[in-house]
């Protein structure tokens, strides 16, 4: 039986495992996906399982997208570009390093309808999964990306990856027609943005990364003046069936069938 595993730190909110384990049942294969509560020194020992056939593939959450890079053998394009990994595969004793979540986060801007070409973006985080967002609002011809993070030389850093980013202070809210949170404040019940997003205004798209819990105070912002509001919930899915195709050669359907099963 193939054995799949998603790590990060936290893991507990994750549906990764009821996800694939309803996608593998559907498929009648033979495989079992879990979830594992990682920390940075245990990265070695999970991708030496990897090539020693003791795992099949891992998903790779928070915070360790770029961290698990040095244990990886190659890179696939994306993963190169944006120097972050969510998916690993194995392919003759080598550990490839994928990023689906380019993919995920694009379509499930596309699945809104939502126009986003000439639009200006501003983007709360510099996490793991945000070169990915950048890269792919690129690939979709946004006009500007403005970009804020607590930490700011971790802002300034991903400015080495793409130049023409805007770095704003924590808590400076520029004009922009798509707010994205891709920081971890919400995941926690006590967690505050400390920024006023009454400021905000109205007929603005806010675009939360995080998909569990569903109350935040992004979202209740997001839910005021008009504005729209869509948290990671599609985005998730997507990227998931590209994980499962790159493992068992199958994509997945998404239908009102897995929604329901995956929100009860």
């Amino acid at each position: 039986m193939k054995k799949f595993l998603v790590i990060g730190n936290p893991i507990d909110h994750s549906l990764s495992p009821k996800l694939h384990n309803y996608w593998i049942n559907k498929n009648k294969l033979k495989a079992v996906y879990g979830k594992l509560e990682t920390f940075e020194n245990d990265l070695f020992e999970l991708t030496r399982n990897l090539k020693e056939g003791k795992l099949d593939g891992l998903n790779v959450t928070v915070p360790f997208k770029n961290k698990i890079i040095p244990h990886i053998d190659i890179l696939s394009g994306h993963a190169l570009r944006t120097k972050s990994v969510n998916t690993i595969s194995v392919d003759n004793g080598n550990l490839i390093g994928n990023n689906t979540d380019i993919d995920g986060f694009e379509l499930s801007i596309k699945n809104l309808n939502y126009d986003i070409q000439k639009k200006s973006i501003f983007i709360l985080g510099a996490g793991g999964v945000v070169p990915s967002i950048i890269y792919a609002l690129k690939r979709m011809n946004v006009s500007k990306i403005f970009l804020s993070n607590r930490t700011h030389a971790k802002a300034i850093k991903l400015k080495q990856l793409f130049n023409d980013l805007t770095i704003l202070e924590w808590g400076k809210l520029p004009n922009f027609d798509m707010i994205i949170n891709a920081t971890s404040i919400g995941l926690n019940k006590d967690d505050e943005f400390k920024i006023d997003f009454k400021k905000v205004g109205s007929d603005k798209f806010f675009y939360d990364v995080i998909y569990e819990p569903h109350q935040t105070e992004f979202s209740e912002a997001g839910g005021k003046s008009k504005n729209i509001y869509e948290n990671g919930f599609n985005m998730f899915l997507f990227q998931a069936q590209k994980a499962f195709n790159i493992w068992h050669n199958i994509e997945p359907e998404i239908n009102e069938e897995v929604v329901n099963f995956l929100k009860t």
